[in-house]
């Protein structure tokens, strides 16, 4: 089984670039053991993890594991962080999505990683994001989007403009396997969570997940 925690601002900055020391602290208030966290690109690089902590550092959007006790974090303030899970195969995946990894492919990477793993099976849930009533996309870029995904991922804002809806585009990609959402909008919940896009905000949320004695969601304050 595997257990997932997606933070919010209350529970302090996961920022990659803040003070180590503060950031271990964090970390191991929530999994108390060696995170795999990354540099995140938005590219489609996965990292395969052979023991806990291994690429902590490492220049990569995804990373997946079959090592229980393995922590992979993903660090987002408005895009996507994607976890997921094969039971039946004990396999871990995690992918940071926004507009340009969905179109590089990150998520199909990460399920064909999981799948050299021995996944045949797998989950995901998608957390706390910029959702498509707050999230005004350009034109060109959105048509991009929707020639490969479809165009459920054509959305308007709440003030009637061109928006990206993310979340279809991760249901789309992951082609037809089960996505939940877990909810929570970074930019219109200002005191639980932040945004770069509407706000300017450098602080950073962190998904983490690790394969262990059960399957659970926690939202962690």
């Amino acid at each position: 089984m595997a257990r997932f925690a997606f933070t919010t601002r209350e529970i302090g900055d996961f920022h990659v670039g803040g003070d180590p020391v503060d950031l271990e602290h964090r970390r191991r208030g929530v999994f108390d053991a060696p995170w795999t966290w990354l540099r995140q690109v938005h590219g489609a690089r996965v990292v395969t993890v052979t023991e806990p902590g291994e690429h902590a550092g490492a220049e990569a959007d995804a990373a997946v594991t079959a090592v229980p006790g393995a922590v992979l974090a993903i660090h987002t303030a408005d895009c996507v962080p994607v976890m997921l899970h094969d039971r039946r195969a004990e396999v871990l995946g995690a992918a940071h999505v926004g507009w340009r990894g969905l179109l590089g492919g990150v998520l199909e990477a990460t399920v064909d990683a999981m799948a050299r793993l021995g996944a045949t099976d797998i989950r995901a849930t998608a957390g706390p994001h910029i959702r498509a009533r707050c999230y005004e996309f350009g034109a060109a870029e959105l048509d991009e989007v929707a020639a490969r995904y479809g165009d459920d991922v054509r959305a308007q804002t709440a003030w009637g403009t061109p928006a990206l809806d993310l979340l279809a585009g991760i249901r789309a990609a992951l082609g037809g396997r089960s996505v939940d959402d877990f909810g929570g909008c970074t930019a219109c919940e200002p005191g639980r969570y932040w945004s770069h896009r509407a706000r300017g905000d450098a602080g950073r949320h962190a998904a983490a997940g690790e394969l262990g004695a059960f399957l659970g969601w926690e939202d962690v304050a």
